[in-house]
């Protein structure tokens, strides 16, 4: 009696120390691959996104080896498992039925991770969401919207949306402004004040390459795309070197216009509508 308490305490001390060393390991684990991330970052301005997601897939290995050997220690759990063991078709089944999603999103996960179509830090537009990308793990991905509000989609959804990537391969943005002034404007003069308020704005750059400056390709150009109802419609390229830069330009640029419009006599029309109302005649009964 006495061997056999002996032999259940030292099982127990011996689960809750398995326990305890996954638990820490764990722990270690991810301290490493948090400090590798931002020197990774700061120092050596890489992608972190491997390291972040081969974190997440260590951790998760290191807990279900450690909790899978603990269990194993334990005879009584040891007892359970090869009962359970004894039904292993059915289990199976139902574990697969289970799992189905769950190992959906960590295949979805490692193929996000090898061709990356988007990375730690990226500007995303996933359908309605969009938001920067913080974390890729095996089971989803976060994104921090413009609310600061944060956004966990599935990787199994995520890899089957439309993604719109704002930051891969070239981060320069292009906002493609358009602007409609009434017939009665002058064209030139409304066109020369678009191009000169894109021209002197400081978030402004030029994306033309140096064979395109060559050729004489225009910066800014403004045009005429069509003749709408109550106006003459105009379309302006201004381009910013990121997407924040993209926002603000943007915002600036619609303010500054219209200031400028007002000053120069140039009018953004509303849309007008002529009623004719017919009286008829009234016979003589």
């Amino acid at each position: 009696m006495k061997d056999q308490i002996l032999n259940n305490l030292g099982s127990i001390a011996t689960f809750i120390g398995i326990v305890f060393i996954t638990i820490f390991a764990a722990f270690l684990v991810g301290r490493f691959f948090k400090r590798l991330i931002r020197r990774s970052t700061e120092v050596l301005k890489n992608d972190p996104t491997n390291y972040l997601f081969l974190g997440h897939s260590l951790k998760a290995t290191i807990y279900i080896v450690g909790f899978s050997i603990a269990i194993y220690m334990m005879p009584g759990l040891r007892v359970l498992a090869n009962s359970l063991l004894a039904g292993a078709g059915v289990l199976a089944l139902a574990i697969g039925f289970a799992s189905q999603q769950a190992l959906s999103n960590i295949i979805s996960g490692v193929f996000l991770v090898i061709f990356k179509p988007y990375r730690i830090g990226d500007r995303l537009k996933v359908g309605e969401k969009y938001g920067i990308v913080e974390d890729i793990s095996l089971r989803h991905t976060v994104l921090r919207d413009l609310y600061n509000k944060r956004v966990i989609i599935p990787n199994s959804i995520i890899s089957n949306e439309v993604i719109v990537n704002s930051d891969i391969e070239d981060v320069r943005i292009c906002n493609r402004m358009e602007i409609g002034i009434s017939y009665d404007s002058d064209l030139r003069k409304a066109k020369a004040i678009i191009k000169e308020e894109i021209l002197r704005h400081p978030l402004h750059i030029d994306h033309r390459t140096a064979q395109e400056i060559e050729e004489g390709e225009e910066l800014a150009p403004v045009k005429v795309i069509g003749h709408g109802e109550s106006s003459i419609n105009l379309r302006a390229w201004a381009w910013a070197k990121n997407s924040p830069d993209a926002f603000n330009l943007e915002c600036d640029l619609w303010e500054s216009i219209k200031l400028k419009f007002d000053q120069e006599g140039i009018e953004i029309p509303f849309p007008h509508r002529t009623l004719i109302h017919k009286k008829t005649e009234q016979k003589d009964s």
